[in-house]
């Protein structure tokens, strides 16, 4: 049969085509004419668009390639979004895979070998390193990280990327924003365990939440 392939980023300018718009034309060619008998290499599907958006729709891809008659497409999947690693438990013909890595203090060497089995961690900030942006940039970016792995929430709900910054001064006779139902699903988003979350989960607790602010 064929081999398909959707590797790199790149728009198309004279055709009026943003970057994500060339990769789902491109991904759009590969679930209509891929079968049984071709290969499929794509390389991190979805990230072109917002978070949400690029994992939902790569979940959805790799399903698609995985279900289809008879026997689905043997297929390469390259993804940053470790949420897609739960499909092993799920789909009995999907296995995962990583890229072995040694951290040596705040550094990592890549051992160029491919193991068994998934991983739920990634190194953009030690690579960022590595191509030489700025130490002062890199420890910004470090506490960023860690404000949003650990969930922490500003009174608008939003993650606290200014922690440790000087806060700006509020009026203290002025009323909170969040009050009655607001303040609590306010409150549950802070004590979501959102890197936990599975991309279902994610979405059925945001989904609740939007209905109960809705109502008021």
């Amino acid at each position: 049969d064929r081999i398909f392939t959707r590797v790199g980023a790149a728009d198309s300018l004279a055709r009026g085509q943003s970057t994500f718009m060339v990769e789902m034309t491109e991904v759009a060619n590969i679930l209509l004419h891929a079968t049984s008998r071709s290969l499929v290499i794509l390389d991190e599907v979805g990230r072109g668009t917002s978070t949400f958006d690029g994992l939902s729709i790569a979940w959805a891809v790799a399903e698609r390639l995985h279900d289809a008659a008879p026997r689905g497409v043997r297929s390469l999947f390259a993804t940053h979004y470790h949420q897609l690693t739960e499909l092993a438990t799920t789909k009995t013909g999907v296995a995962n895979y990583n890229i072995a890595v040694k951290e040596w203090g705040n550094r990592i060497i890549f051992l160029r070998k491919i193991k068994e089995g998934g991983t739920n961690r990634s190194y953009g900030i030690q690579v960022a390193r590595i191509a030489g942006v700025p130490e002062e940039v890199i420890g910004r970016a470090k506490e960023i990280l860690d404000n949003l792995e650990k969930g922490e929430l500003d009174p608008t709900g939003k993650p606290k990327l200014a922690r440790g910054r000087r806060p700006v001064e509020r009026n203290p006779n002025q009323l909170g924003l969040f009050m009655g139902e607001e303040e609590r699903v306010l409150e549950e988003l802070r004590d979501a365990d959102i890197p936990n979350l599975t991309p279902v989960e994610a979405l059925n607790r945001l989904s609740e939440w939007k209905k109960r602010l809705e109502k008021g």
